[in-house]
C-alpha cells in the first residue's frame, strides 16, 4: 500500500539538467519530428529562438527517471512492476531551448484507491536556471491495490 502521507509533499528539486542540442536533434529523430526548429540551428534562430527547440514531448527524457527514482522509493511503497500510466498532459510556459538549464520539482497531488487500483497523480514543475517556469507536467499512474 502506498503511503499516503506523501500526498501534498514536494521532493526537493533536482538538476540542473542540462538540454544539448544534439540531445534535441537526437530525441526529435526518435520520434520522427522533422521540425527544422528542432534540428537547424539557423532557422529557430530566424524565428526568434535562442537555440534549438525541442520537440513537445521532450520533458520526459528528464522528468521520467525522476518520478520513476521516487516510485522506486521503499518507503513510498509503489508497486512498479504493475504500474500503468494513464494519463499524460504537458503546459508550457515557454519552449524549452538548447543550452537551458532545467529544475524539476516532483509534487504529490493525489493518490486515491478505487477498484483495486491505486491512482497516483504526480505533477512536475520545471524551472530554468532563474527559476522562472518553463513547464507544468502531470501524470497519472496506476497500479493493482
Amino acid at each position: 500500500m502506498p503511503d499516503e502521507s506523501f500526498v501534498g509533499r514536494s521532493l526537493p528539486a533536482a538538476g540542473p539538467f542540462q538540454v544539448g542540442r544534439e540531445k534535441i536533434r537526437e530525441f526529435a529523430a526518435a520520434i520522427g519530428d522533422a521540425s527544422p526548429l528542432s534540428r537547424d540551428l539557423d532557422v529557430a534562430r530566424a524565428a526568434g529562438h535562442p537555440d534549438l527547440v525541442a520537440p513537445p514531448t521532450f520533458s520526459t527524457t528528464f522528468t521520467m527517471p525522476l518520478i520513476e527514482a521516487f516510485l522506486r522509493d521503499p518507503d513510498f511503497g509503489w508497486d512498479y512492476t504493475r504500474m500503468v500510466h494513464g494519463d499524460q498532459r504537458i503546459t508550457f510556459h515557454r519552449a524549452i531551448h538548447g543550452g537551458d538549464e532545467l529544475f524539476t520539482t516532483i509534487h504529490v497531488d493525489e493518490l486515491r484507491t478505487r477498484a483495486g487500483s491505486h491512482m497516483l497523480t504526480l505533477r512536475c514543475e520545471v524551472a530554468d536556471a532563474a527559476g522562472e517556469p518553463v513547464a507544468t507536467t502531470s501524470s497519472l499512474l496506476v497500479t493493482q491495490a
